[in-house]
């Protein structure tokens, strides 16, 4: 993901899960686990101006999803 970033707290055991699950993916991150779920999200509710990702990553993410089972 591009641009500037800013810094997001969570509980340590909701963290953890994440962690947790990430473990099981191909995400390379929590932080780029939690951006893509949170980007997922606001497209769902139509609040994104426009994609956190590049259609090229949006496109590896995919893949990678996927490869996993998470998507047909």
């Amino acid at each position: 993901m591009k641009g500037k970033k800013k810094a997001v707290y969570l509980p340590e055991e909701i963290y953890h899960k994440i962690e947790q699950r990430v473990a099981d993916t191909e995400f390379d991150s929590v932080d780029e686990y939690i951006a893509f779920v949170l980007t997922e999200v606001l497209k769902e509710n139509g609040e994104e101006d426009h994609p956190a990702y590049s259609k090229e990553d949006e496109e590896e993410v995919k893949k990678r999803l996927r490869a996993l089972g998470y998507l047909d």
